[in-house]
């Protein structure tokens, strides 16, 4: 039976800056595309409220020209009333039915100027809410070819770089897989709590990458010894020596094909 291959420090300490490396870049990718997701989704937001409110002014627009329609049938009611009181008068028999009749007539005639009245205040509210449309719309196109101006930026950064992100989502799984959950859990802390979401570096010219602070002789003979996983006591990294990062380094670069 064949015995179980012993997995060293070396090779976690490999395995574990391998997914550095691969998690490093995809983290400059998603960094190139910067604020244009954000910016691309707050100007569709944007453009979908403008939308709706110019829906809805469209709607008063409709409901003011139901109204002017409305108004101008009781205008026409009215008319084809008068003309039948004036018939009426013409045979009237007595002054109380004469009397009636023209308040009938009266009655049209305010209902006839009462809806004119109405006719004008719609065709008013209509002027004001096209004048409110037309901003409005010219408001949509500004918007949405600045919306087409940062898709089209946001478009070219993801077609030059979607095959390479999708092959190193699929690697950092991968690598992910093949290092022990509590290393795995320890190095995405790490990666969360500093800025450049480096957790392990490579020691240069006696300090951890991107530190000042030295590093003691003896510290650096025991993490070039490879023997045992040191963390920087100044910034809480992992560290590794400069030969096996550069080692990694090159293996991952063939990798990803850079």
């Amino acid at each position: 039976m064949a015995k179980k291959t012993e997995v060293t420090v070396e090779n976690k300490l490999r395995a574990l800056y391998d997914l550095q490396l691969i998690d490093s870049r995809i983290d400059e990718i998603i960094s190139l595309r910067g604020e244009l997701p954000l910016e691309v989704e707050d100007l569709e937001n944007e453009i979908a409220g403008l939308s709706s409110r110019s829906e809805k002014i469209n709607e008063e627009i409709q409901e003011s020209e139901k109204g002017i329609s409305d108004q101008k049938q009781i205008i026409e009611n009215a008319k084809e009333l008068l003309k039948k009181y004036e018939e009426k008068l013409k045979n009237v028999r007595n002054n109380r039915e004469y009397s009636s009749i023209v308040k009938e007539q009266e009655f049209q005639d305010l209902e006839s100027q009462l809806a004119e009245k109405k006719i004008k205040e719609f065709k008013e509210q209509i002027e004001q809410k096209q004048e409110r449309l037309t901003a409005l719309n010219e408001k949509i196109e500004e918007r949405s070819k600045h919306l087409n101006s940062k898709k089209g930026e946001l478009d070219a950064i993801l077609k030059e770089t979607h095959k390479e992100e999708d092959l190193l989502q699929k690697k950092s799984k991968e690598f992910e897989k093949a290092i022990e959950e509590r290393l795995i859990t320890s190095y995405n802390r790490i990666r969360g709590s500093v800025k450049n979401g480096l957790a392990i570096v490579p020691v240069e010219r006696g300090a951890s990458g991107g530190s000042y602070f030295s590093i003691p002789p003896q510290i650096q003979l025991e993490i070039a010894s490879r023997n045992k996983i040191i963390m920087d006591e100044h910034s809480g990294r992992i560290l590794v020596d400069a030969e096996l990062a550069k080692e990694e380094q090159e293996k991952i670069q063939k990798l990803i094909g850079g």
